[in-house]
């Protein structure tokens, strides 16, 4: 671990007069800190800043079957993806020393706000509970992207940090597990009327909602489905712990007009002098004026469902092959352009965006270099809002309608999806979308406990697409050796030099994934350099 001295540099404010999304250039070392309340609440902040980035939050769509990216943007992603990586990989390497800057931060607060004179014991137990929080999301990512990984939670010296060894896996998730139930007492719940003390200054912190949910989470990537069942059950159709529900409108939800809606459990705060320029490499170029190097897959495009409920394979789905894209599930259209979308630009314009080769004009489709190679491209979370292509739109890293879906996959592993499960759950998330068609709506009795887990894992990338949660599903289902073992497909076409399939659909790359191998990532180079302790994890 890199454990140079940390001068904490504040770049995001949450109280006083500032928002969680301004920046401020105060810089403080330990010795002139812990002075008054204010000291705390910015060393929270500097936790808060380092919850996650949009090179992880978008990048992790390209680890996945649901996205590629074309070059070696997003800290090279491609590479892991397509297998050929290795202790150097830049987000291999990145990763590791991010979190564990955020423990450094985390654990530096709580080590220290005990020096704060009078801060007031409600505020203190509040700020302690969110760096936990923080620390807990940390953890949790480092031990299920490396397994075991070096645990503490005070502040290391150098001497220490050369010499402390891996603590096994299961160890920090009964850790972090422990701290969100230990912390729910001391966190608000999502009340901005002001009740819980909540203002509009204090908008996109921790909840207790947050801790729930995210313990919820955790449970289900370890497939502890009775408790994945109980800590669902504490948010869905209740508002003691928090008050969550589904908008109305699916592609709503990622817009900045309605950011902080009932159905945000987490976010990362973006916005004011905070702000990031990544839709630029997911739109059209002729829209974001960039190469469009993160884009969807054919596997995605094909995984949703028909209006009708049915996937495209089944018999009476009434699929065409040559229609591809009409009477589909709703929120393809709110998720994917692809040939004949129309989208507004920044300049106010409808854009008809045409993929197919040989269309005319030819700037967005597969012919062109700086264009998707699969055909298809990323819509959700496009602000055209945003100037100068700087997007200040928040990234929801739990929102409810994951709850939801977390809560029907426990209950059918469970053996206990029935109608009223699928009514809460499933049927809710597709009305909203807008299905109508009684057989994508209404529970089907008939069917067995395994047909169901196939309706719930598609529902769950269907709903969540371009989330960054498709990449920890498929390691946790252990399907990823299936899936990232299969070259990245785009979309079919009849004429062109372009290298396709037996079905005359494009291959724009091959990818491997060996099986145990990949399913963890190896300690990066630097770090076992650094500190002779740590082993390896196995075949790296």
């Amino acid at each position: 671990m890199k454990k140079t001295l940390v001068i904490i540099v504040f770049a995001v404010g949450l109280f006083a007069c500032r928002k969680l999304d301004q920046p401020i250039t105060r810089e403080f070392t330990e010795t002139a800190y812990w002075r008054d309340q204010q000291d705390a609440l910015d060393a929270l902040s500097a936790c808060y800043e380092h919850l996650s980035k949009t090179d992880y939050f978008f990048g992790d769509e390209g680890l996945s079957d649901n996205a590629y990216v074309n070059g070696s943007g997003f800290l090279n992603v491609t590479a892991i993806a397509n297998g050929g990586y290795d202790p150097s990989n830049a987000r291999v390497a990145d990763n590791w020393g991010y979190y564990f800057t955020t423990i450094r931060r985390c654990n530096i607060l709580t080590g220290n706000i005990d020096k704060v004179p009078k801060l007031d014991s409600t505020l203190k137990h509040r700020i302690t509970a969110e760096a936990r929080f923080i620390r807990a999301y940390a953890y949790f990512q480092l031990a299920t992207w490396y397994g075991d990984v070096p645990f503490f939670t005070n502040v290391l010296s150098i001497d220490e940090s050369r010499t402390i060894n891996r603590t096994p896996k299961n160890t920090i998730i009964q850790f972090v597990l422990s701290e969100l139930n230990a912390i729910r007492a001391d966190l608000p719940v999502n009340n901005y009327s002001g009740s819980s003390g909540y203002a509009d200054k204090d908008k996109g912190r921790i909840t207790r909602g947050a801790a729930i949910a995210f313990s919820a989470r955790v449970h289900l990537y370890n497939g502890e489905w009775q408790a994945v069942v109980s800590d669902c059950e504490l948010l869905i159709n209740k508002t003691e712990n928090g008050t969550y529900g589904l908008m109305d409108d699916y592609a709503s939800i990622f817009t900045v007009g309605n950011e902080y809606n009932k159905e945000v459990v987490l976010d990362l705060q973006y916005g004011g002098g905070r702000t990031y320029d990544v839709q630029r490499a997911f739109m059209p170029q002729t829209v974001a004026l960039l190469r469009s190097v993160l884009v969807p897959t054919q596997d995605l495009v094909d995984d949703y469902v028909m209006t009708n409920g049915k996937g495209i394979k089944e018999a009476g789905s009434g699929y065409n092959e040559n229609d591809p894209y009409t009477n589909r599930d709703p929120r393809f259209n709110a998720t994917i352009l692809h040939h004949g979308s129309t989208v507004t630009d920044f300049n106010g314009a409808v854009q008809t965006i045409l993929t197919q080769p040989g269309s005319n004009p030819a700037t967005n489709t597969v012919d062109d270099q700086g264009a998707s190679p699969t055909g298809y491209y990323f819509y959700k979370y496009y602000d055209r809002t945003s100037t100068n292509y700087q997007s200040g739109l928040n990234l929801i890293l739990i929102r409810y309608a994951d709850v939801l879906l977390m809560y029907a996959e426990a209950k059918n592993e469970l053996a206990q999806l029935d109608a009223n499960v699928w009514n809460n759950t499933i049927r809710a998330l597709r009305v909203r979308a807008k299905f109508t068609d009684a057989g994508a709506t209404e529970f089907n009795a008939a069917l067995t406990q395994e047909q169901l887990r196939t309706v719930v894992r598609r529902e769950r990338r269907a709903e969540l697409a371009f989330e960054g949660l498709r990449v920890y599903d498929i390691r946790r289902w252990k399907i990823a050796d299936q899936v990232l073992a299969k070259p990245v497909r785009g979309i079919k076409v009849t004429s062109g030099a372009f290298n396709r399939d037996p079905n005359g659909y494009i291959i724009v790359a091959n990818r491997t994934f060996t099986n145990p191998k990949h399913y963890l990532w190896p300690v990066p180079t630097f770090e076992r350099d650094q500190n002779k302790n740590l082993s390896q994890n196995q075949g790296w």
